[in-house]
């Protein structure tokens, strides 16, 4: 039952049968996969072996034999030496044999039975419709099959028009959200986004393959990714030198692929970041004006047509000049100063307390909140017993109540269309589970005095500028000085001018979403009153589209509904990789480095310096119990996240780039951090002490 909970099988289509088999006594048996356990590829077919029953290799008393099959072909075989078999006894029973030394080393199959045995499996597939693990014994050169089951642990391939070759990139892994998107979720973003995405286990792709195709756009697709994820440029780099998976593309051709070209330069003014968050906070204020009293499907063609300003805001070209300006005067900086001062990542400091960054500027936020609460005994107390999301309205009967109930709330105001993973509108905000905020409130009173939130933005600005003295005046001492000096704090300027408007968009995009879910949840209170729905939360199953015709209709299909919540239950138990392609393969990229000590574990380094302290392993926000000093080792931080980092004094990630949110916060904070690294969470046990370099990416477990 508990499998069938896992995987999504509906329990009303399972029917259960006495099995009744035969007694075998094969000369071999074993293991074969229709699609490559490892890889995922669905072309490959993987089969273990040994001699004897199969259950020396269930057991792990030997070492199977592996061999690959592809297109009829054994394309690879690794024959391991058995020592020793497994046999059915006539009597009843099984009994070890040791295996005389001599054939030791002989394979279990030939090559011709190995093929005989890939064709079965694919007429097994092809009978059930889906990839098989099947069990299978070899009988007087004849093979038995003791079993077929379906392979559940296989990421979905995207659909595609045609049958040509694709390579796939994640969305998850830039958004810093690689958890399964609700219907609703995945066709708000579809509708957001200007690039076409391919859905698949709930997850969003790119296809790349064009780009990666034209040598006049491949290579600027491979700088942005190497610089964002180096796991993901090395993974399509792989897959490049095959050579033959990739159909090459006349530059002509690309019908309008993005070429990856720097924008046009913006002059370093600070008035047009500020410009920019202006109009988009007015642009939501009249948002919110213009869809009170709409329900409906007047409610859902507005929403719909909305898009279109959601859009002309956050793609407007300047405010893509203003992010790439920062980025190029960043990469650039950190070139110059490592080949003019022999220091790497040098920016990182520059960028700490960069003004407007509406991301870090919440974290301290919540740290102003916790001012307000921490004198007052009887609320910290009520607090660390909070339960109920209203518990708001129950603050003011206790002694500083009020005051602490109007903090929050303002807090909300600002921040409270934030949550973990909010690229997906479905999931609870901020504002409609506020006790998820409570144990980083919490945390903030026991770990800071008073008046933390304005030391430490005042802090990081002191750092930024002692930094920025200290790299002038070295300069100045260089041959042809005055003149580096001078290219160097230009480039500063532009950073510090622009730097902070990086978190920006997002947040514009998700407040905006916001306001879209909550009239939609009215909406769906109605659908619920009238009988079309069974509850509320039925909406997120549907694409924004679908939920059009339900409420013009005022019908909905109830059994296609209850399918995607079955199917979404079993896309949580999926993991996405960051590079996929059309035959199902997961091209798992590596770091490649030979400067990091044995035993580390590599990452990309996004947020310079070196700290030791606590491992705290964290996958769920909302149980971080975090002391000053710990080091937070998680799967992914997107900007929910935020309020955690005034605790800590370093970050890793499993996932994570040189620009995406957790670096960003990392360097406005000063949090040395490492990004990308794999199995993080399962490699660093949770209080174990490590070391962090984040100017050299990789961590040391120390004890």
């Amino acid at each position: 039952m508990t499998y069938r909970l896992r995987n999504g099988f509906d329990h009303r289509k399972v029917h259960m049968a006495v099995v009744v088999q035969q007694m075998l006594f094969p000369e071999a048996a074993g293991i074969l996969f229709t699609a490559d356990p490892v890889t995922s590829n669905r072309k490959v077919i993987s089969i273990e072996a040994s001699f004897g029953l199969g259950e020396a290799l269930v057991a792990g008393l030997v070492n199977p034999e592996v061999y690959k099959v592809r297109d009829g072909e054994v394309i690879a075989k690794a024959v391991a030496a058995k020592q020793l078999a497994v046999q059915a006894w006539p009597a009843g029973g099984t009994r070890e044999l040791a295996i005389e030394p001599e054939i030791q080393e002989q394979p279990a199959l030939t090559d011709a039975q190995i093929v005989r045995l890939a064709q079965l499996g694919r007429r097994i597939e092809a009978h059930f419709g889906h990839p098989q693990d099947i069990e299978w014994c070899l009988v007087d050169d004849g093979f038995q099959i003791v079993q077929s089951r379906p392979i559940t642990t296989l990421f979905p391939i995207p659909a595609a028009s045609d049958q040509g070759n694709h390579v796939y990139i994640s969305v998850g892994h830039q958004q810093m959200m690689t958890d399964p998107m609700k219907p609703l979720g995945l066709s708000v973003w579809q509708l957001t986004t200007p690039r076409p995405m391919s859905e698949a286990g709930g997850r969003l792709f790119v296809d790349v393959t064009q780009v990666l195709g034209s040598p006049a756009s491949r290579a600027g697709l491979l700088n942005v990714v190497w610089r964002s994820d180096p796991l993901i440029g090395d993974a399509l780099q792989t897959i490049l030198e095959r050579g033959d998976f990739i159909p090459a593309i006349p530059d002509e051709d690309l019908n309008g692929t993005p070429a990856y070209s720097a924008p046009a330069l913006i002059e370093t003014n600070p008035a047009i970041p500020a410009e920019l968050v202006e109009r988009g906070q007015a642009s939501i204020a009249t948002l919110k004006r213009h869809i009170q009293g709409k329900s409906g499907p007047e409610l859902l063609d507005f929403i719909l047509a909305d898009f279109r300003e959601l859009k002309r805001i956050l793609f407007d070209p300047r405010s893509t000049q203003v992010i790439m300006a920062s980025m190029q005067a960043t990469w650039r900086l950190n070139k110059q100063l490592q080949e003019w001062l022999g220091e790497k990542n040098a920016v990182d400091t520059l960028t700490q307390s960069a003004p407007h960054n509406v991301t870090s500027e919440m974290g301290l936020a919540l740290l102003d909140v916790a001012d307000v609460i921490r004198p007052h005994p009887a609320l910290v107390a009520f607090l660390q017993h909070v339960e109920d999301e209203n518990f708001l309205d129950q603050l003011p009967a206790l002694a500083g109540g009020r005051e602490a109930r109007d903090a929050i709330q303002a807090f909300l105001d600002k921040y409270g269309m934030r949550c973990v993973g909010e690229i997906d509108i479905t999931k609870p905000r901020w504002s409609e589970g506020p006790t998820t905020l409570v144990p980083m409130i919490l945390g903030n009173i026991k770990n800071f005095e008073p008046g933390a939130g304005a030391r430490r933005f005042e802090q990081g600005r002191q750092n930024a500028w002692k930094k920025e003295q200290e790299l002038l005046t070295r300069l100045r001492a260089l041959p042809d000085g005055e003149s580096k000096a001078e290219e160097a704090k230009r480039l500063i300027d532009r950073i510090r001018t622009f730097a902070g408007y990086r978190e920006y968009p997002k947040y514009y995009m998700i407040s905006r979403y916001f306001v879209y879910k909550q009239a939609l949840l009215n909406e769906a209170g109605r659908l619920v009153q009238a009988g079309v729905l069974r509850e509320r939360e039925d909406i997120f199953y549907l694409r924004l589209q679908e939920l059009h015709d339900v409420v013009r209709t005022n019908q909905a299909d109830d059994q296609l509904i209850r399918q995607r919540k079955d199917a979404f239950r079993s896309y949580q138990a999926l993991t996405p990789p960051r590079v996929l392609t059309s035959d199902g393969e997961a091209v798992a990229g590596m770091y490649r480095r030979v400067d990091v000590p044995a035993g580390a574990l590599t990452g990309l380094p996004v947020s310079a310096g070196t700290v030791e302290g606590r491992a705290r392993v964290i996958l769920d926000m909302a149980e971080a119990d975090l002391e000053a000093g710990d080091i937070l080792v998680t799967a992914y931080t997107d900007p929910s996240w935020t309020p955690a980092f005034v605790a800590i004094k370093g970050l890793v990630t499993e996932v994570g780039g040189l620009m995406t949110h957790g670096a960003v916060i990392a360097r406005e904070y000063g949090l040395p951090a490492v990004v990308g690294v794999e199995h993080a969470t399962r490699l660093i046990r949770d209080g174990q002490r490590i070391r962090v370099h984040g100017t050299d990416g990789y961590i040391e477990i120390l004890h």
